[in-house]
């Protein structure tokens, strides 16, 4: 007779961070612009190769920084704060619609 292993405890999914979805956001935007990493960190005042990193979510850039890429890329801090929010967001499709903002249910976003 086989014997039985344990079953592994069901990994809980780890959330993204906010570094990570931000570089997606401008890495798409420039790749929209059809832009290479040069012409968009030469604009923002960066280096291509810390530009690179931040589109990976390598390094974790101050507001001046983002603000500057964002910028460059046609975008304000809203706007690429409302793409992160929208990578954040996973509709309930069991649920019914919600209008209260304070019950929509989703991952967070990690600061670190």
């Amino acid at each position: 007779m086989a014997e039985l292993l344990p079953m592994r405890p069901k990994a809980e999914p780890v959330e993204p961070l906010w570094r990570e979805l931000a570089g997606d956001v401008l890495r798409q935007r420039r790749h929209e612009r059809g832009e290479k990493l040069r012409d968009t960190a030469g604009r923002a005042g960066i280096s291509t190769q810390y530009l690179s990193e931040i589109e990976r979510g390598r390094k974790d850039p101050s507001s001046e920084v983002l603000a500057a890429v964002a910028g460059a890329l046609g975008l304000s801090l809203l706007d690429l704060t409302v793409g992160v929010a929208r990578r954040l967001h996973v509709p309930d499709v069991q649920a019914p619609i919600r209008r209260d903002a304070s019950k929509v249910r989703g991952p967070l976003a990690l600061a670190a």
